[in-house]
């Protein structure tokens, strides 16, 4: 019986040599490599600077710290998310305020705009798999509401949004490279941003507030002592992560090329079958970063058992996007998220990766239609 996970991180003996070589010269924290990954992903995504943060989580994190955000304020976000989303506004003080999703699975800006209060100071704009939300809706809503928008791009690297790559619109873009993202570094993360200050401040705040860093006392004829500016925190990249980084970047456009392929067969096999719905491509360029299958009421089986089915086959699937705010971190407070809950609850991962054969795609293929047709 075949074994097919749900994912597989595309990494290759570049990667490899990349690590060893950063090992070898002795420099293995924030240092050059962290730099030239910097620069590169900046230009790749068309934003003037870009920030190496420990993981998307931290990179969120400092955002808000960045955009003024404080105790007792509120942030918009969905609940239909990774619960690092709304956590990370906890970490400064804030609410979360958790607000519904449409069919595509990105917020709802009716109902995002029915909860601004005068407590709202940002809204937490999620790109869910990879599938670009309406940027400049929310630009246009967040400058009548004197907001700052932030986007979790935690899944979106390469993905377009009306000609333009994620992470050049705005003025916090964070993302991922954990082992399930499109590229990865073993973890890690970015924010891109095309406000100066914003980037220097978030430089300052991800190694611990200190006045220069390591590169520029390492290269100094001078002694130099630091100083501490701000409370900072310790979020910073290695400099073997920042490499491999570098060769992943290098290959990004081939590993989309793969993903949107694969997709393009499963969109093919499911569109027309009775009791599912695949999230289709919009106007914008999505990058696949998970393919999520959708059954109603009229589907032969329920999601669970459906998964369990194709895990016997050998097929492994994951549950769709979750939902913060039915997780015991957030009881104590009602919620009313139906459609959340509903697309949540009926929705699964199926696998999706670069090294995928046409015969394992075929695979997963026939065994989902042999369940589903029945």
């Amino acid at each position: 019986m075949k074994k097919i996970p749900i994912a597989r991180p595309y990494l290759g003996e570049e990667e490899s040599e990349a690590a060893a070589a950063v090992i070898l010269s002795g420099w293995v924290t924030q240092g050059p490599k962290v730099e030239e990954f910097e620069r590169k992903f900046a230009e790749y995504v068309g934003a003037k600077y870009a920030v190496a943060v420990s993981s998307c989580t931290t990179g969120l994190h400092l955002s808000l710290i960045c955009a003024g955000i404080k105790e007792g304020d509120e942030v918009i976000c969905p609940s239909m998310s990774f619960i690092a989303t709304s956590n990370s506004i906890q970490y400064v003080g804030a609410v979360p305020v958790f607000a519904e999703v449409d069919e595509d699975y990105n917020l709802s800006i009716d109902d995002v705009r029915s909860k601004i209060t005068s407590k709202t100071k940002a809204i937490f704009l999620v790109h869910q798999i990879g599938n670009p939300a309406d940027i400049d809706a929310y630009k246009i809503l967040c400058k009548e509401k004197n907001l700052q928008l932030i986007e979790d791009a935690a899944c979106a690297i390469g993905s377009e949004y009306k000609g333009k790559r994620i992470g050049s619109h705005s003025d916090f873009v964070c993302f991922s490279f954990h082992p399930r993202k499109v590229i990865t570094t073993g973890d890690g993360g970015m924010i891109t941003t095309n406000n100066e200050s914003f980037y220097e401040r978030l430089k300052l705040l991800r190694q611990h507030g200190m006045s220069v860093n390591d590169r520029e006392r390492h290269n100094s004829k001078s002694v130099i002592i630091e100083e501490y500016l701000e409370v900072g925190y310790n979020y910073r990249m290695t400099d073997i992560q920042a490499a491999i980084g570098i060769e992943q970047l290098n290959k990004l456009d081939f590993i989309i090329e793969k993903r949107r392929a694969i997709a393009a067969k499963y969109n093919h096999a499911f569109q027309e079958i009775e009791g599912v719905h695949i999230l289709n491509e919009g106007e914008s360029f999505f990058n696949y970063q998970s393919y999520t299958i959708r059954l109603s009421e009229k589907s032969n089986y329920g999601r669970n058992e459906l998964m369990q089915l194709l895990l016997d086959k050998g097929i492994a699937t994951r549950r769709g996007i979750m939902t913060a705010h039915r997780e015991k971190a957030y009881q104590g407070k009602e919620y009313h998220l139906p459609q959340s809950e509903f697309y949540s609850d009926n929705t699964m991962l199926i696998p999706l990766y670069v090294q995928m054969e046409d015969e394992d795609v075929d695979y997963v293929i026939e065994n989902i239609l042999s369940f589903l047709s029945k």
